[in-house]
C-alpha cells in the first residue's frame, strides 16, 4: 500500500497478532525475491510459534524451459522452512503469450511441475490464478484447464484472483458458477476446492468475495484493514465478521470474533497510520449514532439501529451528541457516560438546548466527549470541582533574525481548595515552542505543588480547523485536545475568535476533567 511499509519486527508483530485472532494462514512475503521477506521467514521459524496459523510463502511457478528442483527461486521458497507455498501461475491467455512469453502447454507443465514438487517436500501448496475473471472471460476452455491441472496435480486449492480488481458481485458469481460446472465433467465434489482473491478497485473486494463464498468457494484470502495495492485488497476483518454474522460460517475458534476491533486497531497502530474510524465492524463509528431518531429507537431497543451487537466484534455503541441531538440522544449519553438523566426533563431539555446553541456556533460535542460530561454535570450537579479558575494570561512570541521562535506565556490563575472555594493566587512563566505550548507549561507550573497528578496527565493530540463560513486570519477557530493518564483518553473542544483563546479553552477543560477523573 502506498506509504505503508513494514519493518522484519513489524510483520512479526503483526503475524503474532493474526495468529492470536486465529485465522488459518499467514502469507508472510516473498523470500528469495525481496530480501526483507527472506530475513522475516528466517527470523518466524526460530521467533515465531503459531497456536492457530500457518505461515505460507509467497512465490512463483517454476520458469519456463526448466524444472522447478533447478529453479534458485523455487528453491529459496523451499529454504523459507514455510509449510505451505503460494504460487502464483498464469489463467490468461494473452498473459501466457505476453509477459510468460511461452506456450500454453509449458505454463501448464509449469505449473504441474512446481505443485507436484512442493508436495514431494511436503509442502501444502496453493496456486494463485492471477488475473483468473479477466483470462476465464477471454478464454474459458484454457482459464479452465489451468484450474484443472493445478488441482489434478495436488494443489491444496486454486484461487481465483481478480487482479485488476475490476469485477462486480454478479461478474464474480456468473464465472464461478460456471467454472464449476466445467470442472464437475471430469473432477469429483470433492477435488473442486476454489479459493477468492479481490482487490477493490470497483470497491466491490469485500463483496466479491462473499459472492465467491456463495457461488461455492471455501478459502478466501484478505489483508488486514484491506491495505494494499492501488485502492487495497478485501479487508480481512469485514469479510471475517460477514461470513461469520451474516452467513452463519464457523471460521475463527471460540473468542477469536471478539478480537477483531482490538487487533485491527493494533495492526493500524503498528503501521504508524490512525485506525479508519468508519471501517465496518471495527471502526470507532461503526456503531455510531448521530440522529435523534436513531438515538430515541435505540432508547427502546438497541437492535433497531444496530445490525448486529458490537460486543461481537469487540466494538462498542456510541450515542453522538450534535445539534442534531434530541432528548433522547442526551440521556443515552449521559448514561454512556455515567449520568442518570432519565425523568430529569428540565435538565434534559436545558442540556439539549445548550447543546443545539453551541453547536450551531462550531463547538463538537461528537468528538468531545469529556467537554460533554462536563456541560452535563454543570447542568445537573452543580459541575465538577474545578482546580482552579483563570485571572489572566499573556502569551508573546519572539521571532529573532535568525529564525528561532520562543514562545513565552504568564499565567495567573486562582486554585481552588477541595471545597470549591479560591485560596490561592498563582502567577507562573513558561516558555514553549509555540504559544499553546508555553501556556500548557505556565499553567502547569502554576499548579504542579497543589495537584502533582498532573505530571501524569500527557497530551495525545492537538487538532486546530478553521470552521465553515469563516475565512482569513480574523476565522473562528475550533480546537480538539486529547489528554491521556495512561489509563483512559479523552478529548475536549475549544471555539473562539482566535487560535490561542480557542486552545486555551480545550487545554483548561482537559486539564480540570483530568484531575478530576478518577
Amino acid at each position: 500500500m502506498e506509504g505503508l511499509r513494514y519493518s522484519v519486527a513489524d510483520k512479526l508483530a503483526v503475524a503474532e497478532l493474526l495468529d492470536e485472532l486465529g485465522v488459518d494462514y499467514i502469507e508472510g512475503g516473498w523470500p528469495g525475491a525481496i530480501p526483507s521477506d527472506t530475513e522475516f521467514f528466517a527470523r518466524a521459524a526460530d521467533e515465531l510459534n503459531f497456536k492457530h496459523a500457518k505461515l505460507v510463502a509467497f512465490g512463483m511457478t517454476r520458469r519456463a524451459a526448466s524444472t522447478a528442483a533447478e529453479d534458485p527461486g523455487f528453491q529459496a521458497l523451499l529454504d523459507s522452512r514455510a509449510p505451505v507455498l503460494c504460487l502464483v501461475a498464469k489463467s490468461d491467455m494473452r498473459h501466457v503469450h505476453q509477459a510468460l512469453r511461452t506456450t500454453p502447454e509449458e505454463n501448464l507443465a509449469m505449473i504441474t511441475d512446481s505443485v507436484r514438487t512442493g508436495r514431494e517436500q511436503d509442502r501444502q501448496v496453493f496456486i494463485d490464478c492471477e488475473h483468473f475473471f479477466d483470462g476465464f472471460r477471454h478464454d474459458p476452455v484454457y482459464a479452465t484447464l489451468v484450474v484443472k491441472t493445478a488441482l489434478e496435480a495436488g494443489a491444496e486449492a486454486v484461487v481465483l484472483c481478480d487482479t485488476n480488481g475490476g469485477r462486480i458481485p454478479s461478474d464474480i458469481t456468473a464465472a464461478i458458477t460456471d467454472l464449476r460446472a466445467r470442472l464437475a465433467a471430469d473432477l469429483p465434489p470433492e477435488r473442486i476446492r476454489l479459493g477468492m482473491h479481490a482487490q477493490n478497485d470497483t470497491g466491490c473486494a469485500v463483496a466479491n468475495t462473499i459472492a465467491a463464498v456463495e457461488a461455492g468457494v471455501m478459502h478466501v484470502q484478505g489483508t488486514a484493514n484491506g491495505y494494499g495495492e492501488r485502492p487495497g485488497n478485501a479487508n480481512l476483518f469485514t469479510v471475517i465478521a460477514n461470513l461469520e454474522t451474516k452467513l452463519g460460517m464457523k471460521v475463527l475458534p471460540d473468542g477469536g470474533m471478539e478480537q477483531l476491533t482490538r487487533v485491527s486497531h493494533a495492526i493500524a497502530e503498528i503501521a504508524n497510520m490512525a485506525p479508519d474510524e468508519h471501517a465496518p465492524y471495527t471502526g470507532h463509528a461503526a456503531f455510531a449514532h448521530k440522529a435523534g431518531i436513531h438515538a430515541s429507537a435505540i432508547k427502546a431497543d438497541p437492535a433497531l439501529y444496530n445490525h448486529i451487537e458490537p460486543e461481537r466484534v469487540g466494538n462498542d455503541m456510541r450515542i453522538l451528541v450534535t445539534e442534531m441531538a434530541g432528548r433522547a440522544s442526551v440521556e443515552l449519553k449521559g448514561r454512556e457516560l455515567g449520568i442518570d438523566l432519565a425523568g430529569d426533563k428540565d435538565a434534559l431539555d436545558r442540556i439539549t438546548k445548550r447543546v443545539k446553541e453551541l453547536e450551531s456556533k462550531g463547538w463538537s460535542f461528537e468528538a468531545a466527549d469529556a467537554s460533554f460530561e462536563l456541560l452535563v454535570r454543570d447542568e445537573v450537579e452543580g459541575g465538577l470541582p474545578r482546580p482552579f479558575t483563570l485571572d489572566t494570561y499573556r502569551v508573546i512570541v519572539d521571532h529573532d533574525p535568525n529564525g528561532a521562535t520562543v514562545a513565552e506565556a504568564t499565567v495567573r490563575v486562582y486554585i481552588h481548595g477541595e471545597h470549591g472555594e479560591a485560596d490561592e493566587h498563582r502567577i507562573s512563566t513558561a516558555q514553549g515552542n509555540g504559544p499553546v505550548n508555553a501556556l500548557d507549561a505556565a499553567l502547569r507550573s502554576a499548579l504542579a505543588e497543589r495537584h502533582p497528578r498532573l505530571a501524569e496527565l500527557t497530551l495525545s493530540d492537538f487538532k486546530v480547523r478553521i470552521l465553515a463560513g469563516s475565512t482569513g486570519t480574523d476565522a473562528v477557530t475550533r480546537v480538539l485536545i486529547s489528554m491521556s493518564d495512561g489509563e483512559a483518553e479523552w478529548t475536549t473542544v475549544g471555539v473562539a475568535p482566535n487560535l490561542i483563546e480557542a486552545s486555551w479553552n480545550a487545554l483548561a477543560d482537559g486539564l480540570a476533567y483530568g484531575l478530576n477523573r478518577r
